[in-house]
């Protein structure tokens, strides 16, 4: 069964070099605005976004072959990032005009004053039974429980952000001390690897490398830290400049107006949505079919936002809160 589950996570692993190989046949970046073509036919805007290579950008990936992004004039290529931090520099630089990632990065980015601006959301989590992430460890390892984690070396894909927030807030609810936890940073599909070398204790990953890790005879889902601190916590946003909603608003307009129509289509095509997974992620159909997927939206929840930042500043992650008001810009 080890192999089986090690051979699963080299396939997803593998996804991390592929997944940015979509629409290879784009234009550049910078490509001008809307225009007619010679043969009096529009052609198509090219727009450039970061997103993680796990389940949750299966709505983006069936979108785009869906063609909802073409119907607002839109040729998208989609990048690999491993989190929302570092898209940022991505952004300022204009090598990117949006980004699909978790909310830390937007908030250190408004600490500094950067234009960073939080456009809509992308995913949210599941406030009850089998969500989305979760923090899981061998089965051999003794550590089924929070109050577990004490002491322990855990692994997040990106340091000081939602994974160890949550992570210190359950483990300090269970009674357990969170200053003790050592989190280290390693991208999810390295996650497995790194558990059976015993470089880490418990991992904390999404699908389909959650299920990948816990199947069976695989390992312990010790919990699901974001329902054990802030359930329906929002997974994803989506992220751009405000140089960018001030110099090309109808483009903002149009990304998003499609960003809204794609996540609505996925949460009624969620075929769609695992068979895009198969074939951007390189994972089994069977596999796949037992991903959990998140609840898609562009609505953003502002509260559940401003709750992570609290528990941040709470743990020393974050020194000061974002400003909200400026920092979020539901189009």
């Amino acid at each position: 069964m080890k192999k089986t589950l090690a051979a699963l996570g080299v396939l997803a692993a593998a996804a991390l070099a592929l997944s940015g190989c979509t629409d290879s046949g784009a234009a550049p970046t910078g490509a001008a605005p809307t225009s007619d073509a010679g043969d009096g036919a529009t052609e198509n805007r090219s727009v450039r976004v970061a997103a993680l290579p796990i389940a949750e950008s299966g709505a983006l990936w069936a979108a785009i072959d869906e063609g909802i992004f073409a119907d607002y004039g839109l040729d998208v290529e989609v990048v690999p990032a491993q989190g929302g931090a570092q898209a940022i520099p991505a952004l300022l630089s204009g090598d990117i005009q949006f980004a699909i990632g978790q909310p830390f990065g937007p908030f250190r980015a408004d600490l500094q004053d950067l234009g960073i601006v939080i456009i809509g959301d992308y995913a949210n989590s599941l406030a009850e039974g089998k969500d989305v992430n979760g923090v899981v460890s061998l089965a051999d390892s003794g550590i089924t429980t929070p109050a577990d984690l004490a002491g322990k070396r855990v692994s997040v894909n990106s340091l000081g952000a939602a994974g160890d927030v949550t992570i210190m807030k359950a483990v300090q609810d269970a009674g357990g001390d969170p200053t003790t936890i050592e989190f280290v940073e390693v991208a999810f599909p390295d996650a497995q690897a790194q558990l059976e070398a015993g470089n880490i204790d418990a991992a904390w990953v999404p699908d389909p490398f959650q299920s990948i890790i816990t199947g069976p005879e695989g390992g312990n889902l010790i919990m699901h830290p974001y329902q054990e601190t802030i359930p329906g916590l929002t997974v994803l946003t989506n992220i751009t400049t405000a140089e960018m909603l001030e110099s090309d608003p109808e483009l903002v307009a149009d990304w998003s107006a499609a960003m809204a129509e794609a996540l609505d289509w996925a949460m009624g095509n969620e075929d769609a949505v695992r068979a895009a997974i198969v074939e951007n992620m390189g994972i089994p159909e069977e596999a796949a079919a037992g991903i959990t997927l998140p609840t898609f939206s562009s609505e953003i929840i502002v509260s559940d936002l401003e709750a992570l930042a609290d528990l941040a500043v709470e743990f020393g992650v974050l020194d000061a809160l974002p400003d909200f008001d400026r920092l979020v810009q539901q189009q």
